[in-house]
């Protein structure tokens, strides 16, 4: 059986598995490329970037929604991946102009982001909020200023900016950290930050599906073991 056969079978498997979700525990088509864009970009996969950026900006990605994604994700993947991820997006804009499609610029953050005491207040009430209570252990006590870096630039500059919602946020992160072996312990944690911001179980499990038909078969099964335990965990299991 070729390999095309095989994908436009789990394409339709995959269809058919989300048409069994009610309509509220779905991802929208635009969400389904968050994850997708994200492992890619933290894989360096130029080539399924490229696809997946298109599949979202098709999706009704605006242009600074795409660029928001990639830009946050340099806190979880680096500043070369980031950059190099936002170099095939500015390509991937260029030939779809070309093309003549004009996607939506869509739009910059509504409000300027605090500075100083200010920043890092707001920046640890993000964090206590997509965490679930005060960030405090060993690692945090030992090298306070790590969280300190969290609080003011992650939780603050980046997740103060508006133009990108915090569901998204969290499936880029989720998708970054999928794709990354070796940080299993923060990819639970935001598993379980994702339904605190009010993702679903149901949309979390469309999301490890979307990884396993489309994506990376390594990234989905940590994102599937990953969702597993923060499940079991949330029910005190």
């Amino acid at each position: 059986m070729s390999n095309t056969t095989l994908a436009r079978r789990g394409a339709v498997a995959l269809a058919l598995a989300l048409a069994a979700l009610p309509a509220s525990d779905t991802l929208s088509a635009k969400q389904q490329a968050i994850p997708l864009i994200a492992s890619f970009m933290a894989a360096s996969d130029m080539p399924r970037l490229n696809a997946a950026l298109n599949q979202g900006l098709d999706a009704g990605m605006t242009i600074s929604e795409a660029k928001e994604i990639l830009v946050q994700l340099y806190a979880y993947a680096g500043f070369p991946k980031s950059l190099n991820a936002l170099g095939e997006l500015l390509q991937v804009v260029d030939a779809r102009k070309q093309r003549g499609i004009q996607d939506a610029p869509g739009r910059e953050p509504s409000r300027p982001v605090p500075t100083g005491d200010e920043l890092l207040a707001v920046g640890t009430a993000n964090q206590t909020k997509i965490s679930g209570a005060p960030v405090k252990n060993a690692v945090t006590d030992f090298t306070p200023v790590i969280n300190q870096f969290l609080q003011a630039h992650l939780f603050g500059d980046i997740f103060e900016r508006d133009n990108l919602d915090w569901q998204s946020r969290e499936l880029a992160t989720v998708g970054a950290l999928a794709a990354t072996p070796g940080v299993e312990a923060q990819l639970r944690s935001h598993m379980r930050a994702s339904m605190r911001v009010g993702l679903s179980a149901a949309q979390l499990r469309q999301l490890t599906q979307v990884l396993a038909e489309r994506g990376d078969a390594g990234a989905a099964k940590r994102a599937s073991e990953a969702l597993t335990q923060a499940l079991a965990a949330a029910s005190g299991g």
